[in-house]
């Protein structure tokens, strides 16, 4: 396959890359380099650095490409800046990409792999495992950028014959087991923060809240390995070249742990005591996120490999430590 991917200078983008690379398949990236790095792009990938909503670069670069499956992942990703900074998110997040792809629909790419995340369900006040037919009700400024853009997608796509499947990532951490790739930029992603943390790079964790209806107080998330996410969208590639549909599908294992279940496992690993300290909770944040993922295991026979949580923060922490 010939795939193009925006964000592949990115945390996801990147192992995306990097997986379809090993693949065989050919890969090329659209990335402004404002959240991403050009190291993490594999040199085998051909990069192209501008904005999405940049059309007369990208246009031509369209033209002259034939490319199979569009994977748009280019985005704004921090829940605490989008409540500080809305119309930043809504502005990069929903109106640039609406630019981008409108521009490939113009040019004649019908098959798209759009990330999107399981925050666009909220808060459900509930500690059931949440399914694709559960109601989307996002409470921060960043999901409901991504809500707005999966809608848009949806309408367009089925005007123009094309397709879009819509990948809800849950909370996805870990690196390369290669560490080739891995998280480099400023982050609120729970486990890139202990692995600073256990790497002496960050003194303290901040636990944000213990007061919660849960086992020990902290709320509970599906954590899912990015190596398996990358390996979700080659397989959705896959299908998309066959036989193309539109379809949202949850990325998740279906297992939840704590922020403690977290931080315990990563003593175990560190073999001391990590520095925590109990901070208030954030706004907007959810007590329990945890994918109901039959449906994407069903439509695809799908097996993860990562599927682990020592394995998750073992690479994490491996990468932390080699980009010191």
């Amino acid at each position: 396959m010939n795939i193009l991917i925006t964000g592949g200078a990115g945390y996801i983008g990147s192992h995306i890359c990097y997986r379809l690379i090993d693949k065989g398949h050919k890969v090329s990236t659209i990335d402004n380099l404002s959240m991403g790095s050009k190291k993490l792009i594999p040199k085998e990938a051909h990069h192209l650095n501008c904005d999405i909503s940049n059309f007369k670069v990208i246009l031509p670069f369209l033209k002259k490409n034939k490319f199979n499956v569009v994977m748009h992942l280019a985005a704004f990703t921090s829940v605490a800046d989008s409540l500080k900074n809305p119309q930043k998110y809504l502005e990069n997040n929903f109106d640039k990409a609406k630019v981008f792809i409108d521009l490939c629909l113009e040019n004649n790419l019908d098959k798209f792999i759009f990330s999107s995340t399981a925050a666009v369900y909220g808060n459900l006040n509930s500690f059931n495992n949440v399914s694709e037919k559960t109601k989307a009700n996002p409470n921060n400024p960043y999901a409901e950028s991504k809500f707005k853009l999966e809608q848009f997608f949806l309408k367009e796509v089925a005007k123009k014959n094309a397709n879009c499947t819509i990948l809800r990532y849950f909370n996805v951490a870990g690196a390369d087991l290669k560490k080739r790739t891995g998280f480099i930029s400023k982050s609120d992603n729970l486990i890139k923060l202990i692995c600073e943390v256990a790497t002496k790079k960050r003194s303290k964790l901040i636990v944000n809240g213990n007061d919660y209806q849960t086992k020990d107080g902290t709320p509970i998330r599906d954590f899912i390995h990015v190596s398996d996410i990358a390996d979700i969208h080659i397989a959705v590639a896959e299908s998309l070249t066959m036989s193309g549909e539109s379809e949202i599908y949850n990325c998740g294992y279906g297992e939840g742990f704590s922020v403690m279940d977290v931080i315990n496992a990563i003593n175990s690993i560190i073999k001391f005591k990590l520095p925590i300290e109990i901070g208030p909770r954030r706004k907007s944040d959810i007590v329990y996120s945890v994918a109901n993922n039959k449906k994407f295991l069903k439509k695809f026979n799908w097996k993860p490999k990562y599927n682990n949580l020592k394995v998750i923060l073992e690479s994490a922490l491996e990468w932390e430590k080699h980009n010191q």
